[in-house]
């Protein structure tokens, strides 16, 4: 029978179940009050470095100044009102930052939507916000989204309704929209002059670059054509733009079971004569295609004339740099390892990379700093040892870098160092609360294990020593799928506090086991990108259920109390694990987790994009429904709590409600947390203690001895 789970039934709950351990040696409160680090930016003409914090819901904008480097707080947000900021921009000589406001910019729609997670009767909007640095409330300039700041330090541009807008950052005059075109503008990018704005006019099935230069001069296009061109750069002497092309849509349908590479290249343009070339075109290969991985290319145009881009080509998503006149590229970052994020320095002629390269034994589950020169391949681990680093930014001298720095035993928080490598220190370690534990939190080994189809899996196993003979376990799937769980804290807000999670669980007497199932990033394209997984096959779902098993095989392991958590693509896995195997899972919580590849007007297999030419849509859809829970849901038996919040914009809340519909029909044990108006990453920080708080008390009620 399906219960609410209300505040009232969780406190009651926690007093039944009771902890695992009689002492447990911290409070899901105390590990989840870290403040949370990120969007870091540097000034490219003054020594001052910027990013957000937020802690426990309270958002704020932070700024450090060379050489002593010490943080301080430029704003001061005080309440838990879910409203996120992001899209942090530092102007060039230091003396604004400009953010964003509101949404939720992890998601898959309606990013820029505002976001009501309080229930407020007066809506909140999405805005620009400008805070000066040396003095000065900040203040809110106009609703918008994606800032860009003028070299000049004088104007931020921004996008409303589709639109570009303008301020000027001394609040001199109000808000004025720039110019109008057809489509919807996005990807602003200004000349190193000042004088001129690039843009992306996506108009569907087709996307132009522009350049505007002032009311009385044209729109000029670059190389209008069929296709959708994206990620303008400008050359460092502003005469030229560099951008992403890849084909319109239409043509004959892609293989949904059997899906081809997807071409794309890199286009030059001579801004002044309108000429175009091609410099760098994607090899005819699966790896050689658009890279999917966040940023995609990650298009930068650096010193000499270079145009640095990344590729899976090799294998690897790994950095290139190529002539703006054509010619071979040159593949800077070697080695079996990824680039996930870099920053350039001010004067273009070197990168500072994150990656999960490095020779300590497991670098490939952490992530350290890379510096590699623009024009040869010179990369170096600067970062070594068994912290993570990531988020990397170069300050204005150019010998300076910043970043973010966590450990197994604490968050991510901002670090200064030398560019050149050497230790780093915290520039606001004084923000960790007094009751956050370090001291208490286990160190996760990394532990491997082989799917029935031979693939060998990564994993991190959090135990604390000690305790009964026989344990229980919990499996977590992490979400994506396109993530990589690591041996620290993770950089990503929703999976630090999966990890801190996995560390209460392990306090609590679980054994914890956090998988890398396959289609997750950072072991290469073959393990990336598998063929028959997701909704050609769901074949990532043997590792889920190898994991189980493995756990099975372990002597401190009560393997009749086995559980397993996950959310989103994590979620799907966990209804997948009871659907399939309730033999081995005897309870799950499913958090927002997608059912039905074939729902969402069958969107994921190709959706209404073939009206008649059908391709292989029709055997897509079976594959696809049999590669989801609904299609197994007489196999579960397993009791599980479903937990989603009803603004969702990753996974649509319909998803929940057909599978509570499914299971009540079969009269399977479940129950229900709803999140009126919050969306898939908790954007208050009370729904995420409750959400977390109902996830391990459900597991506890099941999993506890002698039940």
């Amino acid at each position: 029978m399906a219960r609410p789970l209300g505040p009232a039934l969780v406190a009651i709950w926690s007093l039944v179940a009771g902890p695992l351990r009689s002492q447990p040696s911290f409070t899901l409160e105390q590990v989840r009050s870290y403040p949370f680090a990120s969007d870091l930016v540097a000034a490219t003409r003054a020594p001052r470095v910027a990013w957000a914090f937020n802690a426990q819901g309270h958002r704020n904008i932070w700024v450090a100044d060379g050489p002593s480097w010490t943080g301080r707080a430029l704003t001061r947000f005080d309440r838990d009102d879910g409203q996120e900021l992001s899209s942090v921009r530092i102007s060039a000589d230091g003396r604004y930052v400009v953010f964003v406001r509101g949404g939720d910019h992890g998601c898959n729609w309606d990013c820029g939507v505002p976001v009501n997670a309080t229930s407020s009767p007066v809506p909140p909007v999405v805005a620009i916000w400008i805070v000066p640095v040396d003095g000065g409330a900040p203040h809110q300039v106009g609703d918008g989204d994606t800032p860009v700041i003028n070299p000049n330090s004088n104007v931020v541009a921004w996008v409303r309704d589709g639109q570009p807008w303008s301020a000027p950052l001394d609040g001199s005059s109000p808000p004025r929209r720039m110019f109008a075109t057809r489509g919807v503008v996005r990807e602003l990018a200004w000349s190193p002059d000042g004088t001129r704005l690039a843009f992306v006019a996506d108009r569907g099935d087709h996307a132009f670059v522009g350049i505007y230069a002032n009311d009385s001069t044209p729109i000029q296009w670059l190389a209008p054509s069929t296709g959708r061109d994206l990620m303008p750069q400008w050359s460092r002497t502003g005469d030229r733009v560099a951008f992403v092309r890849r084909p319109g849509l239409g043509g004959p349908p892609d293989p949904v079971l059997n899906p081809p590479s997807q071409p794309w290249r890199i286009m030059v343009v001579d801004v002044a004569t309108g000429m175009s070339r091609t410099v760098w075109k994607s090899p005819a290969t699966l790896p050689g295609g658009y890279p999917r991985i966040t940023g995609g290319p990650a298009l930068t145009y650096a010193a000499g004339g270079r145009v640095v881009f990344r590729s899976y080509e090799d294998g690897w998503p790994h950095l290139y740099s190529v002539s703006d006149t054509g010619g071979t590229p040159l593949l800077l970052t070697p080695g079996p390892w990824m680039v996930e994020t870099f920053g350039i320095s001010p004067d273009g002629r070197f990168l500072v990379a994150s990656g999960n390269a490095g020779d300590a034994p497991n670098d490939i589950d952490r992530r350290h700093l890379v510096r590699v020169s623009v024009d040869r391949a010179d990369a170096r681990v600067i970062t070594p040892g068994t912290g993570l680093e990531f988020s990397p930014v170069v300050a204005a001298d150019g010998a300076t870098i910043a970043w973010l720095g966590a450990t197994t035993q604490r968050p991510a928080m901002p670090m200064v160092g030398p560019a050149q490598g050497g230790t780093g220190r915290g520039m606001a370690d004084a923000q960790l609360p007094s009751g956050f534990p370090v001291n208490a939190l286990v160190t996760p080994r990394t532990v491997t294990f082989r799917a029935p189809d031979g693939l060998e899996i990564r994993a991190q196993l959090f135990e604390r020593p000690g305790g009964p003979a026989k344990k229980p376990a919990v499996v977590f799937a992490h979400g994506g799928p396109e993530r990589q769980m690591l041996l620290g804290f993770h950089y990503m807000d929703y999976y630090a506090g999966a990890y801190a999670l996995n560390q209460y669980l392990a306090s609590q007497g679980y054994v914890v086991l956090s998988v890398n199932f396959r289609l997750g990033i950072g072991y290469g394209f073959d393990f990336h990108r598998i063929v028959d997984g997701w909704s050609r096959g769901a074949s990532e779902y043997q590792d889920i259920k190898a994991a189980g098993e493995y756990l099975r095989t372990l002597s401190q392991v009560d393997g009749s109390r086995i559980g397993i958590y996950g959310g989103s693509y994590g979620g799907f896995l966990t209804a997948m694990a009871l659907a399939r195997n309730s033999d081995l899972f005897a309870v799950g919580v499913n958090i927002h987790g997608p059912s039905d590849w074939t729902a969402d007007n069958a969107s994921r297999i190709g959706g209404l994009a073939w009206d008649y030419e059908k391709g292989d849509r029709a055997a897509a859809a079976d594959v696809a429904f049999q590669a989801s829970p609904v299609a197994h849901v007489d196999g579960w038996r397993s009791p599980v709590l479903f937990i989603h919040g009803d603004d969702d914009r990753n996974t649509r809340f319909y998803h929940t409600i057909d599978l509570v519909r499914r299971l009540e029909a079969r009269g399977v044990p479940y129950e229900e947390l709803v999140i009126p108006d919050d969306t898939h990453h908790w954007m208050r920080h009370a729904n995420a203690l409750r959400v977390w708080g109902a996830t391990t008390e459900f597991l506890a009620r099941y999993l506890r001895p002698g039940r």
